[in-house]
């Protein structure tokens, strides 16, 4: 049972006695102290003047009394106009303390049968090039979303959906049938998705070159771009492609085969996976089916010329067209199919699409079309909206060959990561083996933290060497203090010492340094349950650092092996094994893995 917990229990009691009203957890405002005054906690005594009739200060007083009286958890309190300022004991740190060490996964909740099933979707890659800092950042919020609603109990289904048709993709093919001369991911020591995108780079570059010709012959711009031979090539290589023709299907599926290959190693790599993959190639026919059930069912309307559309206006929304009036499909057609192949395969309470910011108004018509065709996550579904992620030098254009890929970025980091630990002369005890784990594991380390510290609303730009400081709010400044602690628990056995503090600690008289550290400890549950109910993985990382600084400012302070009293030794001991459990924890539902020795 938290402190808090306990004091909103103790509270309730005191008013009805006092008052003769229980007051509600609502009612009980309960904070941390300020600094510059004496105590752990404060309670504000402004809500509860309903209940007692009486002035802030004569509440707070009457309050504070009888708490000292009945309450053994309140060891001193002080006044402060309307609010009360409360001192913990020792004993209730203590209590608080040996709840949280004795529990392995303090803070998550495993789910049951009974639990919501909740379906995430990320990454949706397209099939025409690899994947690049904006994946990255996309991967890496889902994949850590997942990761945390799992821990407060839910059930999740990690999805994605690849974008595997369409024009982009015959750009691709038609620049390796002109240009290729057979080339293959074995033949050029690429992986496949690095290829794939080479030739779709390939393709704009001649794209423009035969738009400049015809421009300079006399045409505009639009009347050269409907006069392209070679978008009149992808073109017509997409007709075939849609009609089924062999030739064209078999070398689309010989491509896309080594684009996955190559998505595959990078996922790996990124230490992100997915329990289903979709294709927009087997879901978009689904949709128009969807479409057309919802007009036949009075819930859609056909115009004059054939397209059908869903009338929104109703909903503060405008009109939205679902099939052309060739009755071929748009975007939200297929997002429609993929959904009742999802509502098909798995029960869903609840879906969250994980897509930039600039698909928000998308989703809103989506959620009510979902809804107006009886699925019942439709209403309810969730698009985790996150800002656009830049370099300090600009924004990326994958038609012109000048995004960060994410195999690349990945390199950089690891490789900065081990420069920065040989300069240091970090690995001089370390095997080959073990300096390049260690350097992976902090390279991708950094990389992830610095994404997702920031609120995933906005807008942010990565600096790949500012994120691998080893100083200040950065992945590896917190892996190096989870390093630290490994290394003193094996200086401690090393000595025979044992971290887990006696059952006389109870004894023991708690620095406020040490209290505060427990405090931050049991926080851990309701940061999980925070970043949970907010969708934010930066609620998670910056509970992290805060520990971490809040350890750092303890580990200073106080001797723990050289600590001469063995049972303060062995709760110090003990104290620094569950802040590193509870970092690598935290870490854990960001995707991060932390290296036992820096």
């Amino acid at each position: 049972m938290t402190i808090n917990s306990q004091l909103q229990a103790a509270v309730a009691e005191a008013t009805l006695k006092l008052y003769g009203t229980a007051a509600t957890n609502e009612q009980i405002q309960i904070q941390k102290c300020k600094r510059e005054f004496e105590g752990h906690l404060t309670l504000v005594a402004f809500p509860l003047l309903k209940l007692s009739r009486q002035k802030p200060e004569e509440t707070a007083e009457a309050l504070g009394k009888y708490l000292l009286e009945h309450c053994p958890i309140v060891s001193a309190t002080q006044v402060v106009k309307g609010f009360l300022n409360l001192t913990i004991d020792s004993s209730a740190w203590l209590a608080l303390f040996d709840e949280v060490s004795a529990t392995p996964d303090y803070g998550h909740r495993q789910a049951t049968e009974a639990d919501p099933l909740v379906m995430i979707e990320y990454s949706s890659p397209n099939t025409n090039k690899p994947l690049h800092l904006g994946h990255v950042r996309n991967n890496l919020l889902g994949y850590s979303l997942a990761c945390i609603l799992e821990a407060t109990g839910q059930r999740v289904v990690k999805t994605n959906i690849v974008n595997d048709r369409g024009i982009h993709i015959c750009k691709s093919m038609l620049a390796w049938m002109k240009w290729g001369e057979g080339a293959t991911p074995e033949s050029t020591g690429k992986k496949g998705d690095h290829l794939i995108g080479d030739f779709y780079v390939l393709f704009d570059k001649h794209y423009k070159a035969e738009l400049n010709e015809l421009i300079a012959a006399g045409k505009t711009k639009e009347e050269a771009e409907a006069a392209s031979a070679l978008m009149a090539e992808a073109r017509e290589l997409l007709r075939k492609w849609e009609e089924g023709d062999e030739e064209t299907v078999a070398l689309w599926r010989r491509m896309n085969e080594w684009v996955y290959a190559g998505f595959d190693e990078t996922y790996k790599r990124m230490g992100v996976s997915f329990d289903k993959i979709y294709y927009e190639s087997q879901t978009y026919l689904n949709g128009k089916e969807e479409v057309l059930r919802g007009l036949e069912a009075g819930t859609f309307e056909r115009a004059e010329d054939g397209s059908v559309w869903a009338d929104l206006t109703a909903e503060g929304l405008d009109r939205k067209i679902l099939l052309r009036s060739d009755g071929t499909s748009v975007y939200i057609t297929q997002d429609i199919g993929t959904a009742k192949l999802r509502y098909d395969d798995y029960a869903i309470d609840k879906m969250v699409y994980v897509v930039g910011n600039e698909q928000n108004y998308h989703f809103q018509v989506l959620s009510h079309v979902l809804d107006k065709l009886g699925f019942a996550f439709g209403r309810d579904l969730v698009h985790f909206s996150y800002g656009m992620v830049e370099l300090p030098n600009g924004k990326m254009k994958s038609r012109e060959g000048t995004v960060v890929d994410a195999d690349d970025l990945m390199d950089e980091m690891q490789a900065t990561a081990r420069q920065i630990a040989d300069e240091a002369g970090k690995n001089k005890d370390m095997s080959e083996e073990e300096a390049a784990e260690v350097a992976r594991r902090v390279g991708l380390g950094s990389l992830k933290y610095f994404i997702l510290k920031v609120d995933p609303r906005k807008n942010m730009v990565f600096d790949p060497q500012e994120s691998i400081d080893f100083n200040g709010n950065t992945g590896s400044f917190i892996q190096y203090t989870y390093a630290r602690i490994r290394s003193l628990e094996r200086r401690a056995a090393a000595d025979g010492h044992d971290y887990r503090h006696s059952a006389n600690a109870t004894a023991i008289a708690l620095a406020p340094k040490e209290e505060e550290l427990i405090a931050r400890l049991a926080e851990y549950a309701e940061v999980v349950a925070e970043a949970g109910r907010s969708y934010s993985p930066a609620v998670i990382a910056n509970y992290a650092y805060e520990l971490v600084k809040e350890y750092n400012q303890f580990y200073h302070d106080f001797s723990i092996l050289r600590e001469t009293d063995e049972a303060v030794r062995a709760f110090r001991l003990s104290l620094s094994h569950a802040v590193a459990g509870t970092l690598q924890r935290a870490m854990g539902l960001l995707g991060i893995e932390m290296p036992e020795r820096m």
